[in-house]
């Protein structure tokens, strides 16, 4: 069993817990998201999961995707994200180190990024009469392709009178 095997057994076990723990059914159609989103290491929204449902022949209803991602969301296996736009982004936060977002408000392209400097000097910050169990870092910026973007289209506005 590789590493990626042994985090999807561990939060299903988690989330089977949870659920058992809040008197929720155990259905097939919660596991599949659970699956799902622990498949793959990235950024997804409620459609993309949808289609990603959809796309491995499982029906599952809207309805029931949002209450999962709402039990998810209560038992720390997703964590949400609103990046200035109004579609909320969700990624999978168990096992998921610290890390910091980089988007670019052109595109509206998300990169992860680490640096452990920065997590040292957040983690290691003693706030008085408070504990922080887990931060969020959002940098806005451009990204290289939209700033290559940028300075093309300028080079070629100054050439053409």
């Amino acid at each position: 069993m590789d590493r990626e095997d042994k985090i999807r057994e561990t939060v299903r076990q988690k989330f089977s817990d949870y659920l058992s723990e809040k008197k929720c059914r155990k259905t097939p159609e919660r596991f599949a998201i659970l699956n799902i989103i622990y498949s793959e290491q990235r950024h997804f929204d409620v459609d993309s999961l949808f289609e990603a449902l959809a796309r491995r022949s499982f029906r599952v209803s809207r309805a029931t995707l949002y209450n999962t991602i709402q039990l998810l969301l209560e038992c720390n296996l997703i964590q949400k994200h609103q990046f200035g736009k109004n579609i909320s982004v969700y990624e999978r936060s168990f096992n998921n180190d610290y890390h910091h977002h980089l988007i670019c408000t052109s595109c509206g392209k998300i990169r992860e990024y680490r640096n452990m400097e920065l997590k040292t000097a957040i983690s290691g910050k003693k706030i008085k009469n408070f504990k922080v169990t887990h931060y969020s870092l959002y940098v806005y910026g451009l990204c290289g392709s939209c700033l290559r973007g940028m300075k093309k289209a300028n080079h070629k506005g100054k050439s053409n009178p």
